[in-house]
């Protein structure tokens, strides 16, 4: 195990990290509620229409809160199980949002820019 001291906005935490721990989840000493998570929320209900030919029965759906950074795929393109759709930023790094499973993508329900929190739609598959 590692420790760390990690100062984020002026916020001091500390984190042990275990290696080789295959949860992902490490434990954390102090509470890590970023102040910023608020603001996120609040800027979510945008307007965004979504594309012409209705929505799909597959969803994909944001791992994480963060904002959008690109779109990977157009309506009609066909993509497989893995292939990026949407692209999301949080905390500086750009995360995948991928296709679950094989399909055609039938909408895309998110623009550049929107701010979205974890399990939002992005978009859907046929």
């Amino acid at each position: 195990m590692k420790n760390y001291t990690i100062t984020v906005n002026g916020n001091v935490y500390d984190v042990v990290v275990e290696e080789g721990a295959s949860t992902g989840a490490a434990p954390v000493k102090a509470p890590a509620a970023p102040k910023a998570a608020p603001k996120v929320a609040a800027a979510a209900p945008k307007a965004t229409a979504p594309a012409a030919g209705g929505a799909g029965s597959i969803k994909v759906e944001a791992g994480a809160a963060g904002k959008v950074f690109k779109i990977d795929a157009a309506v009609g393109t066909a993509v497989k199980k893995g292939d990026a759709v949407v692209t999301i930023e949080a905390m500086k790094m750009e995360i995948p949002v991928v296709a679950p499973e094989d399909g055609t993508v039938a909408s895309i329900d998110v623009a550049v820019g929107d701010a979205v929190e974890a399990g939002k739609v992005l978009a859907t598959l046929n």
